[in-house]
């Protein structure tokens, strides 16, 4: 319907719902019929680059009323969206007397003084800004632990492998949830190395988790001798080693089926992208903590996590991820030697090309002028694609 200002104490409110701020077509139509103040209540989902575009909307909305905005957004996780929160108060000249903290739920009274050129809000508290990294750390913590208590689980189980995914997967569990309510699950087969074991229980101890040992040896090869008369003798492949996936996934299911954690799935975006994941295997479970998060990101949120203790993480202070985990190379240990660049390029390369066909939808063309290698370009489209069905 029309935008009509609507009377609150005597001070005629131009209410503007979200979406209704992109267009300056509301902002004119509620300051022709005498709105005195713009107030934009928000569900505006989290985004690395929406802090900057919701200013420069907001801003270009007062410069062109010459009225004063309250942005108003919530805190919170909803399904797969998270809300940062983040509201801020414009002045007609466009400065920011008030800015509030992202990720946190606030309460906050603001001081207006009117003049004849209309009101002005008086300095309040302003907010700093974050680093993109701890934020994208602040998203990942809020977004699960809304999830698992407003769906009602009693917290989360999670295979730690002793690499870098399970490791940040726990402790973002930790710090969204605390270490009472996340429990861990190291299942070796005959490829785990030593190494992997030691690092998967530093891991729980630093983080102060509980961590179940299943060996999965004696289900692989019930699996194997169960196969082996409709195998006939085939050669092994990439079958017995997403056997090892799904023995992996149903142990844990079989956990949250028994004590009733939800299990959360360790895989980063870069794998889900370009496929390398396991149906009904790895991918097995509720949520994906890191579904949005690249390889290359993974390790920078490790380090970060390691040199700071976000606000509200009910986490320990300190390296909660052995130093070994950020410095080994990454491999999945489902056969000897395994590595995960025997099957793709290098993550910073992977990362920088799905960066551009995912992100930003460049085309093969415009990515391979940027310098990229013409046969990988295509290779990664090409596993992209490929994979869709994995993400249905």
């Amino acid at each position: 319907g029309p935008a009509v200002p609507w009377p609150v104490h005597g001070v005629r409110w131009g209410l503007m719902v979200c979406e209704d701020m992109w267009f300056p077509r509301v902002t004119r139509a509620l300051r022709a019929k005498g709105a005195e103040l713009l107030v934009v209540p928000n569900g505006s989902p989290f985004d690395l680059n929406k802090e900057g575009v919701r200013l420069g909307l907001a801003r270009d909305r007062v410069a062109e009323s010459g009225l004063p905005l309250v942005y108003v957004n919530p805190v919170g996780g909803q399904d797969e969206l998270v809300f940062d929160g983040g509201s801020f108060v414009l002045n007609p000249d466009g400065s920011m007397p008030v800015l509030l903290e992202r990720w946190r739920e606030q309460l906050v009274l603001t001081e207006w003084e009117r003049s004849p050129r209309g009101w002005r809000c008086r300095p309040g508290p302003v907010a700093r800004q974050q680093n993109p990294t701890a934020t994208v750390y602040q998203a990942l913590v809020l977004g699960l632990r809304d999830y698992v208590d407003k769906n009602g689980f009693p917290g989360v189980v999670i295979g730690l492998s002793g690499g870098i995914d399970s490791a940040l997967t726990a402790a973002v569990a930790v710090d969204a949830l605390g270490p009472a309510r996340v429990r861990g699950v190291l299942m070796p087969s005959p490829f785990t190395s030593a190494a992997s074991l030691r690092d998967a229980a530093a891991c729980a101890e630093r983080l102060g988790l509980h961590l179940d040992r299943i060996p999965i040896r004696p289900a692989m090869e019930a699996c194997e001798a169960g196969l082996r008369p409709v195998f006939r003798g085939a050669p092994r492949d990439v079958t017995e080693e997403n056997l090892q996936a799904r023995i992996r996934g149903q142990l844990l299911m079989a956990i949250s089926n028994k004590f009733g954690p939800m299990v959360l799935t360790t895989g980063n975006k870069s794998e889900m992208a370009v496929g390398y994941a396991t149906l009904y295997g790895d991918m097995c479970g509720g949520y994906s903590v890191l579904k949005d998060v690249y390889k290359t990101t993974v390790y920078e949120l490790a380090a970060w996590r390691n040199r700071h203790r976000p606000p509200r993480a009910r986490g320990p202070r300190g390296e909660v991820i052995p130093r070994a985990v950020l410095d080994k190379a990454p491999t999945a240990e489902l056969r000897a030697d395994q590595r995960d660049e025997d099957s793709l390029p290098p993550y910073p390369v992977l990362d920088a090309i799905l960066e551009g066909l995912v992100e930003r939808e460049d085309g093969v063309d415009a990515l391979i002028a940027a310098g990229h290698d013409p046969q990988v370009v295509l290779r990664v489209q090409n596993l992209l694609y490929n994979a869709e069905y994995k993400r249905r």
